[in-house]
Parts: C-alpha cells; sequence; structure tokens
C-alpha cells in the first residue's frame, strides 16, 4: 500500500462524521516532507469550526495512522487561519 492509499485509509475513518455535516475532504497532494495538503469539500470548506476539525479529527486521525505524515494542511483554509 502507497502513502496516498494509506492516508486514504485514515480519511475514511472519519469521513461519515465529515458527510453527516454535509462535509468531506480530498487529498491535494502528499509532499516529500510528509506534509498532507487537503482541500476541505462541502459545508467543511465554509463551517466556522473547520480548524477545530482539521485539528483534532483529520491531523489526529492521519498521523496516527501514517506515522510519516508530519503534518496536514487545508489547501483552502489558509485565510481563516
Amino acid at each position: 500500500m502507497n502513502l496516498t492509499e494509506e492516508v486514504e485509509q485514515a480519511l475514511e475513518t472519519i469521513r461519515p462524521y465529515l458527510k453527516a455535516d454535509g462535509g468531506d475532504v480530498s487529498v491535494e497532494e502528499i509532499t516529500a516532507e510528509g506534509t498532507v495538503k487537503l482541500r476541505l469539500l462541502g459545508n467543511c470548506g465554509s463551517c466556522p469550526m473547520s480548524f477545530m476539525t482539521m485539528k483534532s479529527g483529520i491531523e489526529q486521525a492521519i498521523m496516527k495512522a501514517v506515522p510519516q505524515i508530519t503534518s496536514v494542511v487545508a489547501v483552502n483554509m489558509a485565510e481563516q487561519e
């Protein structure tokens, strides 16, 4: 299984919660340094709580399942940080 597949598998554990709120997430890129770049979709892209969802949910799920990953960022959340 490659790195992208491992990250996708980790995301599958949290996707039902995102979808329940009308959102989702897609992997845009995984850098050589181990950073996962995600795009928040649907309600996740505009929700004021999306930063907390990123840090406490998505980031933890990915970093726990895929130890090579060093950070997780949302490419379309920069304006909210």
